[in-house]
């Protein structure tokens, strides 16, 4: 099985992710994403995100490196190498993306019924732009570019499997637990 989750910025995604992995060690593993951002804080390369060039992701794009990708701002690439899906796969370990929507609506296209996707929706927008401002790391520009885009990802959300919206961080981590344990 494969899981997409899927949120708009600020949704709590990661935070669900990282309950996933570490509530089942060694069970499932997470596909790491190229992009050509620059790191975050204490992000680091091959952890959290493979950062590289945009010249090293178009040549990726050329050679048809990619499962799937997208340009998500202008300049800003975002993708999954397929030896990512390779390494994982050869583990013998479940891939979990955690991933943008328009790249979980490709991965669960691709993968279909091998792949149970889920969105993890804010409970407002108003609650998500507290989120994104009370982070501290992000550029007001950036912040309102992020909330423009939410808007149009959340109207994305019926095209997942699932949505789990995350108003209190322990309900949403239990039924996020039961939606997988179903699947299983």
């Amino acid at each position: 099985m494969i899981i997409i989750l899927c949120a708009p910025s600020g949704s709590g995604k990661s935070t669900m992710v990282r309950h996933l992995l570490d509530s089942y060690p060694g069970k499932y593993e997470l596909s790491i994403s190229a992009t050509t951002r620059a790191p975050r804080g204490q992000e680091q390369h091959g952890k959290e995100y493979y950062f590289i060039s945009r010249e090293e992701f178009e040549q990726h794009i050329q050679q048809n490196d990619f499962i799937e990708y997208e340009q998500v701002y202008e300049g800003l690439y975002y993708g999954t190498l397929k030896s990512e899906i390779d390494r994982i796969q050869s583990a013998g370990r479940t891939i979990v993306f955690d991933i943008d929507v328009k790249g979980g609506i490709n991965i669960k296209r691709i993968f279909g019924d091998e792949a149970v996707s889920i969105f993890i929706a804010p409970p407002s927008v108003e609650e998500l732009s507290r989120r994104l401002y009370s982070r501290g790391d992000t550029s007001e520009d950036m912040i309102q570019k992020r909330l423009a885009k939410a808007e149009i990802e959340m109207a994305d959300a019926p095209y997942f499997d699932y949505i789990v919206v995350n108003d209190d961080l322990a309900t949403a981590k239990a039924e996020l637990d039961l939606l997988i344990n179903q699947k299983q």
